[in-house]
């Protein structure tokens, strides 16, 4: 197998399986991209087209709730909801990311300061969950919008790389009362509207890049990262039926540290990354 396709279907396992774990995808992917030497202009394209792929997962998962919607729009009063609910908690996210997208690009996506967000997010994920709490909503269609508005600049914070958007919603929601699952669902639910747009904004930003030669590498990614997020997803809702997310919050810490460690030591010079 080329080189090339190789590093396409590892980098699109990694997206599958840490975009929605509160691990940050976005921060995995610039360290192993700049490990793998895969930082050129058609990464950037390749990683907008892994993470449709994630979230096209989630739509399939979830296709049943999202087609009931839909078919609700306009005479079912709990579809208007949950949609005015998310739409609510996409604004944030959406306003501040048009203003501060491309300064964020150029400023803070480097492995470093990745792996520095990566462990403070471990510890507010520890300080979350041993925090005493109880759910005021216990599913997404129990949300208000206020509640539905917080989670949403809670979100907006993972505009930092290495904070994790799926992290951001989550321990958002349960600071907010939200449930464990409920956290956890409305951050899939908030993650379409948030990652098509990103998605729809990069390729405009990045329509130069494509090419049709590239399109073996990016269908190799795009499939394993739909099979790794797919999986990655029904696994964390079990997960989180009998466990907190406090092994999400060392693993980042553990791994954080590693980084900053290999900078330090010079084990692996990221300047060049």
């Amino acid at each position: 197998m080329d080189l090339l396709l190789i590093k396409a279907v590892i980098l699109g396992v990694l997206e599958g399986l840490t975009e929605f774990l509160p691990i940050s995808s976005t921060g995995h992917l610039i360290i192993a991209g700049s490990l793998l030497g895969y930082t050129d202009d058609t990464s950037r394209v390749f990683k907008i087209v892994i993470q449709l792929a994630a979230i096209l997962a989630i739509c399939w998962e979830y296709r049943r709730k999202i087609i009931d919607v839909a078919g609700g729009l306009g005479r079912d009063p709990a579809a208007n909801r949950f949609v005015t609910h998310v739409l609510v908690a996409f604004l944030p996210a959406a306003v501040l990311g048009f203003l501060f997208h491309g300064l964020i690009k150029s400023y803070l996506f480097n492995p470093l300061t990745v792996a520095a967000a990566l462990i403070v997010g471990g510890v507010i994920i520890l300080l979350v969950e041993r925090r005493e709490r109880v759910p005021r909503y216990e599913t997404t269609d129990d949300l208000d919008w206020r509640a539905a508005l917080k989670v949403g600049f809670a979100q907006a914070v993972a505009m930092f790389p290495g904070v994790s958007r799926s992290g951001a919603t989550i321990m958002g929601g349960l600071m907010f009362g939200l449930s464990r699952r409920a956290a956890t669902e409305f951050s899939f639910f908030l993650a379409i509207p948030t990652m098509f747009a990103a998605t729809v904004y990069d390729v405009y930003k990045n329509w130069a890049l494509l090419r049709l030669e590239d399109l073996p590498v990016f269908a190799a990614g795009f499939v394993a990262s739909f099979l790794a997020a797919f999986f990655s997803v029904r696994w964390l809702l079990r997960y989180i039926s009998s466990h907190t997310f406090e092994l999400f919050a060392w693993y980042r810490i553990v791994f954080g540290l590693f980084v900053l460690a290999s900078a330090w030591f010079g084990w692996v010079d990221w300047s060049d990354h």
